[in-house]
């Protein structure tokens, strides 16, 4: 019976752990110079792909890369990578603000209490992970705001009180329109979320809002720029470069 070498690498089919892939014996191909490409595109990035395509762990690669608190993993995780022979100034220099839509549900009468459970677990987090780079009971005032949109506009206030910078990720920001959208019969619902006050484009608004305060970068991506096209008057500081072959190959 054959059996494979015990230091042959793995195929990281399914993985979206950047560390996990880079510690645990895994192939990866090594994608980190468009690091630089990237930054020197745009602070408001979007990026669209099908599913399956690496969309997730790209983002969690650069959340690596630019997170504050992983500076001294930085020779372990990139050393041997481009990005570790060619790092930008910005490395290592943001506080990172993970969101997934992916598993907010889109029926009409509890997506923003999914966007805004979801939105609340992960600011807490993020309050809890860097307390010491946040004014003191952040997290205690936080959660006494009302949803999403509100709660956001806090974080990103308290935060440029002690002058950090944010790196906004936000994976699959399309994920609860695309629900609506796969049934003929809501396309109303999608134009209320997308249009008007909708309570999506309310959250897209105030995430542009913080671009002025501590929200520094943001890099956001989805399956389809449908939703970004009509959220343009909401967020019409980000811009799609999933065409652009200096950035897609």
């Amino acid at each position: 019976m054959y059996m494979a070498p015990a230091n042959r690498k793995r195929l990281p089919y399914g993985m979206m752990n950047f560390e996990d892939i880079r510690l645990e014996n895994y192939y990866y191909v090594d994608k980190t110079a468009f690091i630089p490409m990237i930054e020197q595109a745009d602070r408001f990035f979007f990026f669209i792909r099908p599913r399956r395509f690496g969309k997730s762990l790209t983002l969690n690669l650069l959340q690596h890369y630019y997170d504050v608190r992983a500076k001294d993993k930085f020779d372990t995780l990139f050393g041997d990578l481009y990005i570790g022979q060619h790092p930008t100034h910005d490395r290592n220099s943001y506080l990172v603000l993970k969101l997934n839509f992916s598993g907010i549900i889109g029926e009409q009468n509890n997506y923003r209490q999914g966007l805004d459970a979801h939105c609340q677990t992960m600011f807490d987090y993020f309050c809890d992970i860097y307390a010491d780079y946040l004014p003191q009971g952040i997290k205690e005032k936080l959660d006494e705001k009302d949803g999403a949109v509100e709660q956001l506009e806090y974080l990103y206030t308290e935060c440029q009180k002690t002058n950090q910078k944010i790196y906004l990720f936000i994976d699959e920001y399309d994920h609860f329109t695309n629900t609506i959208l796969s049934d003929a019969g809501n396309l109303h619902r999608y134009t209320d979320e997308t249009h008007k006050e909708g309570y999506l484009r309310a959250f897209f608004n105030k995430v542009k809002a913080g671009t002025d305060s501590c929200i520094k970068r943001c890099f956001i991506t989805g399956v389809s720029p449908v939703t970004m096209d009509d959220l343009t008057s909401g967020f019409n500081i980000g811009t799609n470069y999933s065409l652009r072959r200096n950035l897609t190959q």
